[in-house]
């Protein structure tokens, strides 16, 4: 499959500066907000349904934000159905599913915030992960850049060094996150935002601060160096028994802690 040169412009925001990372719950949030200002400006320069959308680095100028979160708040509008990407000719705004007639893409905060608190079983989680991360491995392998590498080193200190469960938390997010972006499939990013927004509902946090200990971090710690060294040592193999081996130690905490973590009907 061709890929295009360039692959930076799908780097991690370690590039665009180390700013300081959000509290848990806190970096979806700002996604939302990110993609309904996305929205409004598009409609405030008179795009409208199926109207073309500026290239990321011109909304991240016009917004005042980096491209990486410009990227992850058009993950969030493709997942919620707002716009496709079509290529070689553009990202498009589409009418959001369920919305009123003449406002296209016009939807309220509220739907918006409703839209990322959707409730999904931590047990569902954990399956479609295990079903994702291990087998997209040799794509990260094949094409991650030294600025991917150097987006989770970034992560990886951070973890190193968190202080508590919630720190810990939104690096190790923001760590699996880098990992599925060094694959440069944006149909990857997109699927994996949705995985984010359901790790950052009350159920799995509950749950997961309930079955944590500064020791299970550690394990998991030491996990995210695994998967990492393998990545970087291009050994596709190595990377995905290591990613098979760390979601299936979280998923066994975390069902071993509380039946609320089993899948519901």
């Amino acid at each position: 499959m061709a890929r295009q040169a360039g692959r930076g412009d799908a780097a991690p925001a370690a590039q665009e500066g180390k700013a300081p990372a959000d509290p848990p719950g806190r970096t979806a949030e700002r996604g939302r907000e990110l993609a309904q200002l996305i929205v409004a400006h598009a409609l405030r320069v008179g795009l409208g349904q199926d109207g073309r959308l500026p290239t990321e680095r011109q909304l991240a100028k016009d917004l005042g934000v980096t491209r990486s979160s410009i990227r992850y708040a058009l993950a969030i509008l493709q997942a919620q159905g707002r716009l496709s990407r079509e290529v070689g000719r553009g990202t498009y705004l589409r009418a959001a599913p369920g919305g009123a007639a003449g406002t296209g893409v016009a939807v309220s905060r509220n739907a918006a915030a409703d839209s990322g608190e959707a409730v999904f079983a931590p047990a569902d989680v954990m399956m479609v992960r295990r079903l994702l991360e291990p087998p997209v491995m040799p794509l990260a392998v094949a094409w991650a850049t030294a600025a991917d590498f150097a987006e989770m080193d970034r992560c990886l200190a951070g973890g190193d060094r968190a202080a508590s469960y919630e720190e810990f938390e939104t690096w190790d997010l923001s760590l699996h996150r880098s990992i599925i972006a060094a694959t440069h499939s944006p149909l990857l990013v997109t699927l994996y935002a949705s995985i984010e927004l359901a790790r950052h509902g009350h159920v799995w946090g509950d749950l997961k601060r309930r079955s944590a200990s500064a020791g299970r971090r550690m394990e998991y710690q030491a996990d995210h160096h695994q998967i990492v060294a393998a990545l970087r040592a291009r050994d596709a193999a190595t990377a995905v028994k290591a990613m098979r081996t760390h979601l299936s130690r979280v998923s066994d905490h975390l069902n071993a802690t509380d039946p609320a973590a089993g899948i519901w009907p």
